[in-house]
């Protein structure tokens, strides 16, 4: 799949739509009186163009894929057909290839952009009218849903301010974000307006509250280093930011051919709440086959996509240069380097006079409140090896500084600001005291892009953020309702949960005597067969018990907490269920704060992130590393170390 399922599954994943989850209650102690404002993903507005007889065709809408199909002439079918037959058969790409790009052709034609950046016949998209594009209004007259963004966060929001104070901004998301700032300050504008029509003089309002998600965040956050200083935003929340860049960018036009299925297939296993671990089968699925089909038809996709400013602003700062030699030439792409070069040197670089930390900076001055929650500790779907949300960097997203994916910092690293507060991971691989907003920002371990919704604290994270109408909020004074910066995702897709009784989450220290275990499922009944400390001398009491969904139960701890600190540790739950993988393993990482900082190796800054078991590493051959056999003897040793530890603790010898 590759390149080409990295352009197309990422233009659809990158939207952030939750595919099933229930969006859940916030708690909103002062509801704000001003007016939301979606900013949505990538690819999700409705593009429109017309033809020679000035009739409105479609470029764009609800159901691309049908689009396409639609462009290959029923006499086509027959032949694409057999190609399809004989692909499947004997893995020959090329004729299969060459009529799929028949039916891409038609539909990106009108899609594409010269190389200037301009697009090559004129298009709109859906009217920016806030009294067509309020939600209330959207569905009462789109009841199939379009023209609408998220809906279960909506629906959310709506029973808190009403649908007719959500409005959603529609763009023509092949532009830069410099004209998309500027095209959702008019909005922002507009949206004033329309709410003050019938408000008495004292109760008009003179900001909205913003939310903004991926690509929308990458806007949203641009409209507030550029014009935040007028003050028309109360609360802003940038979700899943592409900020400083996204996946997307870097392997499209990089070349990466490191796409991830597993990945893939996680992403999905999180946005459907799906309760099985498929992606440890998939592991020994070959589809090299598949991929040399999309190999052929990847030239013919990114020809027509590659002019587009949205997707040089998605290039990551430090490897533009490079992209922009490979891909544009000087003369004829002078506009659109001119566009491109101003937003990496002005606004993604740190000194760029409007550097998203100096212009949020000066938003927050004049009474805006930013805040971004993004995921991290994910490789990438599309290729890159960093880490990301499965779609974005969360460096990009956030500014913080991260650890390469895979590793993490050594113990004893000491965080590159005194921000006055312990700001590094529990899994010592995100440095939060560098980001954009260092105090208001917060980070889900294992939080897949656009997920919010299927994770309770994250999605009531979002709701008390952007409905505030109290006093700002930040990691501080929030940390005490449980919203801690760092968080693991409770995602039900993954089955348990497990924190310290009496320290925040993800830190341990001599005041905890027992861990909590609980089943986040909405339906899996388990039995936890072991659980295992690695990189602490210490264990916990433990015998075999099952819980039920939402059961939580407690485990001594067996021994003493280590009397030092900024020591990673990892806690591994191994459990049975009656799932496609009977037997399944989560592990939580943990940092030790009990003590004196132990002793930091300024020359071996970095270590392993997993910590591997010596049975495994014995066993991890390339034939058991593709049948994903490797994890499961991981699974296996641990619950031989567990039996072997209670006989050795329990039985008189």
């Amino acid at each position: 799949m590759k390149k080409f399922l990295a352009l197309i599954m990422t233009l659809l994943m990158i939207v952030g739509c939750c595919l099933s989850a229930t969006a859940k209650e916030s708690i909103v102690e002062d509801i704000t009186e001003y007016p939301v404002i979606f900013v949505p993903g990538f690819a999700t507005s409705n593009l429109y163009y017309y033809d020679e007889n000035g009739e409105e065709k479609p470029i764009w809408g609800t159901d691309p894929l049908g689009q396409i199909t639609d462009n290959i002439e029923t006499d086509r079918l027959d032949i694409l057909a057999s190609v399809a037959a004989e692909f499947l058969t004997t893995g020959d790409a090329d004729a299969l290839a060459k009529e799929l790009n028949y039916g891409f052709r038609t539909i990106f034609a009108e899609f594409a952009c010269t190389p200037d950046g301009q697009p090559v016949c004129e298009t709109h998209n859906f009217v920016n009218d806030p009294a067509e594009t309020n939600y209330k209004y959207l569905i009462e007259n789109y009841p199939d849903g379009e023209y609408q963004s998220e809906p279960a966060i909506a629906k959310a929001l709506g029973e808190e301010i009403g649908l007719e104070n959500i409005f959603v901004f529609h763009l023509d998301f092949r532009l830069g974000i410099v004209e998309l700032a500027s095209q959702l300050r008019e909005y922002i504008d507009d949206v004033i307006d329309y709410c003050n029509e019938n408000r008495s003089e004292k109760d008009k309002i003179d900001k909205v509250n913003l939310y903004g998600l991926s690509h929308g965040g990458q806007i949203s956050g641009t409209y507030l280093t550029l014009y935040g200083h007028e003050g028309k935003v109360h609360n802003a929340v940038l979700l899943n930011p592409a900020l400083a860049g996204a996946a997307l960018a870097f392997d499209v036009f990089g070349g990466g051919e490191n796409f991830s299925d597993r990945v893939l297939l996680e992403f999905l296993e999180h946005g459907l709440v799906i309760e099985e671990e498929f992606d440890i089968i998939f592991e020994a699925i070959e589809l090299g086959f598949i991929n040399e089909l999309f190999y052929e038809l990847v030239d013919e996709c990114f020809g027509h996509v590659k002019y587009w400013e949205s997707f040089w602003d998605f290039v990551p700062l430090d490897v533009y240069e490079e992209y922009k030699a490979k891909h544009l030439d000087p003369v004829e792409s002078a506009k659109l380097i001119q566009q491109s070069d101003w937003v990496h040197y002005e606004i993604m670089s740190p000194d760029g006079d409007y550097y998203y930390s100096k212009g949020f900076k000066k938003a927050e001055e004049a009474g805006t409140r930013i805040y971004v929650i993004a995921g991290y500790d994910i490789q990438s779907v599309t290729g890159m090896v960093e880490s990301t949300d499965a779609i974005v960097p969360v460096a990009s997203a956030t500014g913080a500084t991260v650890a390469p994916l895979g590793q993490r910092f050594a113990d004893g690293y000491t965080q590159k600001v005194d921000t006055g507060f312990y700001q590094v991971s529990p899994s010592m691989t995100v440095d939060a005291s560098t980001s954009y907003l260092p105090e208001r920002t917060w980070f889900v371990e294992k939080g897949y892009h656009g997920m919010a919704i299927s994770d309770d604290y994250t999605s009531s994270l979002l709701y008390k953020l952007l409905l505030n109408g109290g006093e700002a909020y930040d990691v501080h004074n929030l940390e005490a309702q449980g919203y801690t910066q760092f968080h693991t995702t409770t995602n039900p897709a993954h089955i348990l949960y497990a924190e310290f009784d009496k320290s925040k989450e993800g830190y341990l220290s001599s005041a905890d005597t027992e861990l909590v275990v609980t089943n986040i499922s909405y339906d899996s009944i388990v039995t936890v067969s072991a659980v295992n400390v690695k990189g602490a001398d210490f264990g916990f009491e433990f015998f075999p018990f099952i819980l039920k969904p939402g059961q939580s139960k407690t485990i001594k701890i067996d021994g003493s907490v280590p009397a030092v600190s900024l020591k990673n540790i990892e806690v591994d739950l191994t459990y049975l269920s009656n799932k496609v993988t009977p037997v399944s393993q989560r592990s939580f990482e943990f940092t030790i704060l009990n003590g004196e900082k132990v002793q930091y190796d300024s020359e071996n800054p970095l270590c392993a992130a997993d910590y591997a078991d010596a049975i495994d590493g014995a066993m991890n051959t390339a034939i058991f590393k593709k049948l994903g056999i490797s994890k499961v003897t991981s699974y296996v040793y641990d619950i031989i170390a567990q039996i072997f530890r209670f006989i050795t603790k329990y039985l008189p010898f």
